[in-house]
């Protein structure tokens, strides 16, 4: 990715995340001339102290400068974010508290994003898509994202199928959830190095990459309900995982505990 690229960055959590992270890579900061409040007045004033140029807007230039993302009266414009982790360096990384989220065929830009925040708050250190069947990066994906998109990888490979098998092949047990498996995800052992495996709702996970994973688990639930929205169902796998993996840190004092997400 070329150092200037530009991106557009839509929301107090995305443009907040950034001020964070890397503040000098923000060009401009443009804010609602109109809103007065706290919230807006804080994030101003961590702005200012980062020495960035802030700009006051109406509404109506805030909604050109991002027409697809919902801005709430705060949009930046930005280089964009090298994108360092490769998929090279997860499998260099992988351990015993590998934890990763692989994500087949989400191509709704919302439900990446919610994947994304889902996935940071677990803990997990890369969502995996492919290149061809995901959502790409855009401020849709970020302001869904809250932030998230600023501190975990996004990582594309060519070959989904093909990078589960690397993926087996430096030790990491990948889990695929599908409706029809015979063991739910309560019933599992999570505590190893996992990748969560995940399709869109509706469709769920495509044949070959079912095929691949090691193991399958469903997800039980109540009331009549069949699925769940992606991004809920990560949720709730990658949670079960972290929560193993703290009551195996508790009975065996020899084991690391989890750093908190």
């Amino acid at each position: 990715m070329k150092s200037e690229e530009k991106c557009v960055l839509a929301g107090f959590h995305a443009v907040g995340a950034r001020l964070r992270t890397d503040p000098e890579s923000i060009d401009e900061l443009y804010f609602d001339s109109s809103r007065r409040d706290a919230r807006m007045q804080n994030l101003l004033a961590r702005a200012s102290a980062a020495k960035v140029r802030c700009v006051a807007a109406d509404g109506e230039r805030l909604d050109g400068l991002s027409p697809e993302a919902p801005h709430q009266g705060v949009v930046a414009r930005a280089r964009a974010r090298k994108t360092n982790t490769s998929f090279d360096d997860v499998l260099d990384g992988a351990n015993r508290e590998t934890l990763l989220l692989v994500l087949d065929g989400v191509t709704d830009p919302r439900n990446l994003g919610a994947c994304m925040r889902t996935a940071a708050a677990a803990g997990a250190q890369a969502v995996i898509v492919p290149r061809d069947r995901s959502a790409a990066l855009t401020p849709v994906v970020a302001k869904a994202a809250a932030g998230a998109t600023e501190t975990l990888p996004l990582v594309p490979v060519t070959n989904l199928a093909r990078a589960i098998q690397e993926m087996q092949q430096a030790g990491i047990w990948v889990v695929g959830a599908d409706v029809e498996a015979r063991h739910s995800l309560f019933e599992i052992d999570l505590t190893g190095p996992r990748a969560w495996a995940l399709g869109a709702e509706g469709s769920g996970l495509r044949r070959l990459t079912r095929e691949k994973c090691d193991e399958l688990a469903f997800i039980p639930m109540q009331g009549g309900m069949e699925s769940l929205n992606v991004s809920v169902a990560a949720g709730v796998c990658l949670f079960e995982t972290r929560r193993q993996r703290g009551l195996q840190a508790s009975a065996d004092p020899g084991l690391p505990r989890a750093q908190k997400p």
